[in-house]
């Protein structure tokens, strides 16, 4: 990775900045930061791993910084913040950017990354020793190379988003995926992804009814399996379809049990 002053041009390319969050990832961080080694720098913003993560990091050239856990927004913007240069390309720890993607890149750095304040791109994620493209898991664009001048990251914890000035452009090339280590590391983040979401959705006033407990995860079943075509992935297809409706229930059911343990409490 080259230095060069922020906002520079040097080597005859835009200068780049990769921006990736982490914690306990030892065994995904080596190669997410191989596949950014064409960047002018990486920061990684650690969550203060109890593994080897900030050393992969570090041996392998990037700037850490560890920092405490203050939710997926706050900590990637802060990231975007730390790089030193204003076009950033933020990705997570198991996450990797293709050949093709690369290359895409590349050819936009050569050019100054005309015309768009950012630019959003399929991301192919993998389960269970297979790529999935079907059952809304493919394109499933993200938008992670963009101009921090003209955008930010926004939204709602795990629904996070980068917010733009004006609309951007669309790339070709994968960003790769590896979501889940295995069936238990699935449960496991559906378990803490779905409190998470209860308890926003609580705060923000929702609150669930029997029919969401029974309806929503079946209507998710069959969006995935068949109006997505999940079933195409054979039985990966049916275990991400169970998996996906498994997520909506616990979320709704949740909901439901924090609006009755509120009723539990004292009037003020």
């Amino acid at each position: 990775m080259s230095e060069s002053r922020p906002g520079a041009t040097s080597a005859g390319h835009t200068p780049l900045s990769a921006c990736v969050i982490a914690q306990d990832e030892a065994d995904r961080i080596g190669a997410c930061l191989e596949s950014l080694a064409f960047c002018d720098e990486i920061v990684v913003i650690d969550a203060h791993s109890t593994d080897a993560t900030r050393e992969i990091a570090s041996a392998s050239g990037a700037r850490v910084i560890e920092r405490d856990w203050p939710g997926y927004i706050a900590q990637k913007d802060f990231a975007v913040r730390e790089a030193k240069h204003d076009w950033v390309l933020c990705i997570d720890a198991d996450e990797r950017i293709s050949d093709g993607l690369r290359d895409e890149i590349e050819a936009l750095r050569k050019r100054g990354f005309p015309d768009r304040p950012g630019w959003r791109m399929p991301r192919l994620s993998s389960y269970l020793g297979r790529w999935i493209r079907h059952g809304s898991w493919y394109p499933n664009r993200q938008l992670r190379l963009f101009d921090r001048r003209r955008g930010h990251w926004a939204g709602l914890e795990l629904h996070e988003r980068v917010a733009l000035d004006a609309a951007p452009g669309t790339l070709r090339g994968d960003l790769l995926h590896h979501p889940y280590r295995d069936l238990s590391d699935h449960l496991a983040r559906i378990d803490r992804y779905s409190t998470i979401q209860a308890d926003l959705l609580f705060e923000r006033g929702r609150r669930a009814h029997v029919s969401d407990l029974v309806l929503r995860p079946a209507w998710r079943f069959v969006r995935f399996y068949l109006l997505d075509r999940g079933l195409l992935e054979g039985w990966r297809g049916f275990v991400l379809a169970c998996m996906a409706a498994h997520y909506v229930r616990l979320r709704w059911l949740k909901l439901w049990l924090l609006a009755r343990e509120d009723l539990k409490k004292p009037a003020a």
